[in-house]
């Protein structure tokens, strides 16, 4: 263990972001799409979903290499050298064939698992309403194709004890990152997905009430030591609109407070939520999704669901406070990550800053187009 002394100067970067959706249209233009047949009302191939990215922005040069879709965020990684890189992966990993009816289904190829180490994911957080669409046998795919590739997760286990175990990175000389990762139903995970003592699935709490504090509270003091830097990541809440509950904001801090977490790391929502700091300690309530294959469905255009972020926090070692917290604008453009322009960017940064106003945050933009978080 290292000692408060060494830790002092010590800061641990990490780069979150929302929902990665590489299943559907995205594993079909990768160089090893899976069987496209999904079960949605309306499309019944996942190259329905390509053909409507190439209709509204032009031509995707299929197959394409594992690092296409990642796309200026690499240099974006590159530049920011985070120490941990996480990632919310909605989408099982899977050639099963079983697909639980519940509307949408998102499966990814395990041959394609190269598309998240090319961008040196270390971890992906599983608690989500997508990992179980295609069965037990789908999940147990999903972690098996996921630990090969050297990929750490949490979230999802083969019983409750599992689903509930943290991810664990360590950074050499400086202190290890520990994530939990753990959903709601409020994001649409159902209540039969809830990992058991004798089941496989998710971590998914029964609700924001006390319980789950404590119940969170006591993970966290089986395993955190000194230096620790504690992400709870939580799926939560609906898809669109910037209301946060007041269910949320109390667990949140709660978490802080009481179960010693120091970064709260909130998904589910297709856009970018309002973000708060309490005692130091950073609440992402919805991070946005980051890649997906919605390009050229209508539908909620006034939140520019096509505008992303990546996030990069620095947090000291020794007392788990953030230091700075940073982002970068990013949009989606033929299933591929570019960066916003500078009219984008202010979009926004703007509309962060009003989320912010009671939050106590506020967000300016930089001179490099990026986007800084300022708190009370």
């Amino acid at each position: 263990m290292l000692s408060n002394t060494k830790l002092e100067s010590r800061v641990i970067k990490l780069f979150l972001c929302g929902d990665v959706m590489l299943g559907r249209g995205i594993d079909q233009v990768l160089p090893h799409p899976g069987d496209p047949r999904i079960h949605e009302s309306y499309v019944r191939s996942a190259l329905g979903y390509v053909e409507l990215a190439e209709r509204a922005n032009g031509a995707i040069p299929k197959p394409v290499d594992f690092a296409y879709v990642w796309g200026d965020a690499l240099a974006a990684l590159a530049q920011a050298r985070p120490d941990v890189r996480v990632i919310n992966l909605e989408t099982a990993v899977t050639r099963s064939n079983d697909w639980v009816p519940k509307g949408i289904n998102y499966r990814m190829h395990p041959e394609n698992v190269p598309c998240i180490t090319a961008a040196g994911i270390d971890c992906c957080v599983l608690g989500n309403n997508h990992v179980l669409d295609w069965g037990l046998a789908g999940l147990e795919e999903t972690l098996a194709s996921l630990k090969a590739a050297g990929l750490e997760t949490a979230g999802a286990g083969r019983d409750s004890s599992k689903a509930g175990a943290p991810a664990v990175m360590t950074i050499p000389g400086t202190g290890r990152v520990v994530v939990f990762s753990m959903g709601v139903g409020s994001s649409g995970i159902p209540r039969e997905w809830a990992a058991t003592p004798a089941r496989a699935g998710v971590n998914r709490l029964p609700d924001l009430t006390q319980t789950a504090v404590e119940q969170v509270a006591a993970a966290v003091r089986a395993v955190k030591l000194s230096g620790d830097v504690v992400v709870a990541s939580i799926h939560w809440g609906g898809n669109w609109g910037y209301r946060i509950p007041a269910s949320q904001r109390e667990f949140a801090r709660r978490l802080i407070d009481e179960a010693r977490v120091d970064v709260v790391h909130g998904h589910s929502s297709h856009h970018p939520k309002g973000i708060e700091v309490h005692r130091d300690r950073p609440i992402i309530y919805g991070c946005g999704d980051f890649l997906n294959d919605y390009e050229g469905i209508g539908g909620h255009e006034t939140y520019r669901g096509e505008l992303t972020l990546m996030y990069f926090l620095s947090i000291d070692a020794a007392s788990g406070r953030l230091l700075r917290f940073k982002m970068t604008p990013m949009r989606i453009r033929r299933f591929r990550l570019q960066r916003a322009s500078l009219t984008e960017a202010r979009w926004l940064g703007s509309t962060l800053d009003r989320e912010g106003l009671g939050l106590g945050t506020r967000v300016a933009l930089s001179a490099d187009g990026g986007l800084v978080l300022g708190w009370d």
